[in-house]
């Protein structure tokens, strides 16, 4: 049974949610967890992801303090490089053209490291990520993109290891509880009406956390706010994240803050089912296309694969090719690249075509202008620098010549058989749009007052990411600001 009353309500039960559940325990606040999905299904789009998480380091030893599982032959045989806090305010100012947040931005870097030691003294458990984000060059791994570091057994593995720590601490998670309203008088939010197991109740509460995601599956709000077509989008994750808690707040007078019409979407398999399958979790992303090239129904080229690391472009990329005759495109390889290509092009339920010809490859791609395509892929073949050596670990410069859409690095002919190409749609992650909130995580009303009480983190803070994303932050903003508000929610109702 649901208690009647407790210090601290968390809104979700995603790796924001429960960070900001254990941060109030820590502070010595009783929690509860109220979590929409059934048991199997719950931990929101945490569950969904890779588990690759950004933070600024200095160097190895700081990874090898995160991770001190990592032996001295791996060391030995890994170029991990650096990736400072000063380059990570640069990849935020850069891929969010200098929009975001300067305050959220500065809490977000200055405490990531911090943040992650703080997980990894709970128990939960880091690795490198050799298979995603480093390739072996004259016998050493070397990383790219700033992105080293993912939780232990991915996704899902995170949220198990934060219910394992949840558990520890008497934190109670109740499932299928889906927090409805906010209680709130003059004085503050007091609680949240939650419909659980089919009975609505209400759970008195000293102190609320909305850490509940965006409103990335509900299609209604998608084109409200995102805008024409957005309603076919397929969704990367949970089926859950519907904007409840966006809405509840801003039903309690939340300022909305942030970019509204933005999100995070991605090349997604054309043919993957309307939300996130956990069969199959992120496996149905394509995020190979800098070492080919994509066309669209007319058989062309839209968008330069190569503009920048597909850390910096692969979340920006799913509304381009949302725009595109159809919805869809096409990623083309050869041979001479497919040995890079990610393990999620390897997966059963891929749509993929293969042929020794580039004339049979194009009579194959559904939907597409077979001559147009082919006539494409000449001209790309023919504008290429092959004088500009190829390197997949830095953007290496060997372009493209005199084509209307360039392509700034890693431009390989599609000329050595066998050919594959893998028709992507696009899949949206998170809405960018969401609650203004203090440094203290604590929401802000329409006057530009905390509201007392009411506390948030996760994809529902808005402010932190405009048009793109580096590829990692959002599980390091759900942790950063999960701590911060937990921390302030449990301080303000025990005093400490």
């Amino acid at each position: 049974m649901l208690p009647e009353q407790c210090d601290v309500v968390v809104v979700g039960a995603g790796n924001a949610a429960m960070c900001a559940a254990i941060a109030a325990r820590e502070s010595g606040a009783s929690v509860v967890v109220l979590e929409r999905a059934p048991e199997e299904e719950s931990g929101g789009n945490t569950r969904f992801t890779a588990g690759a998480i950004r933070f600024a380091y200095r160097g190895v030893e700081d990874l090898r303090e995160l991770m001190p599982d990592l032996t001295d032959d791996e060391v030995a045989r890994t170029d991990f490089g650096t990736y400072t806090e000063d380059r990570f305010f640069d990849d935020m100012a850069r891929v969010t053209e200098n929009r975001t947040d300067p305050d959220l931005v500065e809490l977000l870097v200055r405490r990531s490291r911090a943040t992650l030691m703080w997980l990894r003294g709970h128990g939960v458990r880091f690795v490198p990520i050799y298979g995603r984000q480093a390739f072996l060059v004259d016998g050493r791994f070397k990383f790219w993109g700033g992105l080293t570091v993912e939780a232990w057994g991915g996704g899902p593995g995170l949220v198990d290891a934060q219910k394992r720590i949840a558990d520890r601490q008497g934190i109670q998670v109740f499932y299928q509880a889906r927090a409805m309203s906010l209680v709130r008088d003059d004085d503050g939010v007091k609680g949240v009406v939650v419909r659980h197991e089919g009975r609505t109740r209400t759970v008195a509460a000293r102190a609320v956390v909305i850490a509940s995601g965006g409103f990335e599956s509900n299609p209604e709000w998608r084109t409200r706010y995102l805008g024409p077509g957005w309603d076919l989008a397929k969704v990367r994750g949970t089926r859950f994240n519907t904007g409840d808690g966006i809405r509840m707040a801003l039903d309690a007078g939340a300022s909305p803050c942030g970019n509204w019409s933005g999100c995070h979407a991605v090349g997604w398999d054309r043919n993957a089912p309307e939300f996130g399958d956990l069969a199959v979790g992120d496996g149905f992303q394509k995020h190979s296309y800098p070492w080919g090239i994509m066309l669209n129904a007319n058989g062309e080229r839209f968008v330069d694969e190569g503009a920048d690391f597909r850390n910096y472009t692969y979340a920006k990329y799913g509304a381009v090719i949302l725009r595109q005759p159809g919805q869809f495109a096409w990623q083309i390889f050869d041979s001479k690249v497919t040995h890079l290509l990610r393990d999620e092009y390897r997966i059963r339920q891929v749509t993929k075509v293969t042929a020794d010809s580039l004339e049979a490859l194009v009579r194959k791609l559904d939907d597409v202008h077979a001559d147009n395509a082919l006539a494409t892929i000449r001209a790309y073949n023919d504008a290429v620098r092959t004088d500009i050596p190829f390197d997949p670990n830095v953007k290496d410069g060997r372009r493209t010549d005199g084509l209307a859409v360039p392509k700034s690095n890693w431009a390989n002919t599609i000329d050595e058989p066998p050919f594959e190409a893998y028709a992507v749609s696009c899949g949206i992650t998170f809405t960018f749009g969401g609650l203004r909130v203090t440094t203290d995580a604590q929401v802000v009303d329409t006057d530009g007052l905390p509201i007392p009480g009411l506390y948030a983190a996760g994809e529902l803070v808005g402010g932190l990411f405009y048009f793109n994303y580096p590829g990692g932050t959002g599980l390091m903003s759900g942790a950063v600001f999960g701590r911060i508000a937990g921390t302030s929610a449990g301080r303000a109702v025990t005093g400490t």
